[in-house]
């Protein structure tokens, strides 16, 4: 079923797709979600010691991670390969209709935006100098990732309620083996069932304040003990 395009709280559009009754980010801001979650709690962790990471997005659905994290890297002069896996990507008929360009203050912000979308799956695409995407228009449990490869990881899947499979300890294993040793993984959902399945994967999993709406927000670190 076609998701459906909402505003939320802070303007900002999400997707609601009725077949699960659920959206893509919070009702109460997608934009002001991204930016605490993935952006200040992940991006801004993973950048600390680092002039050039690999990211990699479960669930890069509308593309409002991948355009926030662009931003950042051309104000902060970060290079970014950026790998976003999607089974289901949506259509040129919902993303350009999205408003995400016209609210984030970049420069040429709507080409970029529809420079990711319209990229090929599976190719890597140079969408800015110093800014690499390749989209992976599959389900996770068929990727292959690399061993010891990111620094930072958005876990951006569907709620546990919605998605169990994506939330179970036998995923956290394989992003904890692809991630770099000090790689970041931050995720909206703070369930006490998927922190445990993080810390029995190998992460140190620490509690942070949630954006609007949320109380807390989850952020595990491979520290390379176990």
């Amino acid at each position: 079923m076609k998701p459906e395009i909402i505003i939320t709280e802070d303007g900002s559009n999400s997707l609601y797709v009725s077949s699960l009754n659920e959206s893509y980010h919070s009702g109460f801001g997608a934009i002001n979600e991204s930016l605490h979650v993935f952006i200040k709690s992940g991006f801004e962790k993973a950048i600390e010691i680092r002039k050039e990471i690999n990211v990699l997005e479960i669930g890069f659905g509308t593309g409002l991670n991948a355009l926030l994290t662009l931003k950042e890297s051309i104000q902060q002069g970060i290079r970014i390969s950026y790998d976003g896996i999607e089974p289901n990507p949506i259509k040129r008929e919902i993303y350009s209709k999205l408003n995400y360009p016209y609210l984030t203050d970049m420069p040429d912000a709507s080409v970029l935006f529809n420079r990711m979308h319209e990229s090929p799956s599976d190719s890597k695409i140079e969408i800015l100098k110093g800014f690499n995407l390749r989209k992976i228009k599959s389900g996770l449990e068929d990727v292959e990732l690399k061993p010891d490869f990111y620094q930072l990881i958005y876990f951006d899947a569907f709620s546990p309620d919605v998605q169990p499979d994506l939330w179970e300890l036998s995923v956290f294993k394989k992003l904890y083996r692809t991630m770099t040793n000090g790689g970041v993984l931050v995720t909206y959902s703070a369930k006490g069932q998927v922190r445990r399945n993080m810390q029995s994967a190998g992460f140190v999993v620490e509690r942070l304040p949630g954006p609007k709406g949320k109380r807390e927000i989850l952020r595990a670190l491979k520290t390379g003990k176990r």
